[in-house]
C-alpha cells in the first residue's frame, strides 16, 4: 500500500489538480447532473483558473493536495464562510478524491487537512449519496438549510451539513 503524501498546493499543480476536478466531477455527478453539462467541463479552462487562483498571495482559503506516489489524487479547500447567515466561520468549500482511489484515506486525511476538528460546514449535492456518507463518518449532519446554485445553465440543489458543537 502506498503512502499518501499532503501538502498545499502550488500553481504548479494546477494541470493536474484541474484533471482530477473535473474527471471526478464527471464519474462523481453522472445522473445527478445533465451528461451534457458534464461533457462540456474543459480541463484546460479549469487549470488557467486553478493557476490563476494559486498564484494569488492574497487568495482567500487554502488548497490542499493529496499525492500518492507523486501523482495528484484529490484536493481539499477551505476557507472563510460565504454567504449569508452562516453557521459557523470556517466552510470546507470542496474536497475531492479521483474515485479510482475512493476508500484509500484520502479524504479523511485531506479533511484534517483543510479543516482539522474546527467547527465548519459545507454544502452538498443534492443525492451525492457517496459523498453524504463520508461527511456523515467525518461528524457532519444535514441542519435543514438548501440552496439552488446555477452550474453549466443548469440550477444544482445543495444541502448544508455541519459540524461542531
Amino acid at each position: 500500500m502506498s503512502e499518501i503524501e499532503i501538502r498545499r498546493a502550488v500553481p504548479q499543480d494546477a494541470d493536474r489538480l484541474s484533471e482530477v476536478h473535473i474527471r471526478t466531477w464527471q464519474l462523481a455527478y453522472a445522473g445527478l447532473i445533465p451528461q451534457a453539462v458534464l461533457d462540456r467541463l474543459d480541463i484546460v479552462a479549469r487549470a488557467a483558473r486553478w493557476r490563476t487562483t494559486l498564484e494569488n498571495p492574497k487568495a482567500q482559503g487554502r488548497t490542499w493536495v493529496a499525492l500518492e506516489d507523486g501523482d495528484l489524487i484529490g484536493f481539499s479547500s477551505s476557507g472563510p464562510a460565504r454567504g449569508d447567515d452562516p453557521p459557523w466561520p470556517l466552510e470546507l468549500w470542496a474536497l475531492y478524491v479521483h474515485p479510482r482511489r475512493h476508500g484509500s484515506g484520502a479524504g479523511k486525511l485531506l479533511a484534517d487537512a483543510a479543516i482539522g476538528e474546527l467547527p465548519a460546514f459545507l454544502w452538498v449535492l443534492d443525492g451525492n449519496a457517496r459523498a453524504i456518507r463520508f461527511y456523515e463518518k467525518i461528524g457532519f449532519a444535514f441542519d435543514g438549510a438548501t440552496k439552488d446554485e446555477r452550474h453549466g445553465g443548469v440550477v444544482l440543489h445543495e444541502r448544508r451539513m455541519v459540524r461542531g458543537i
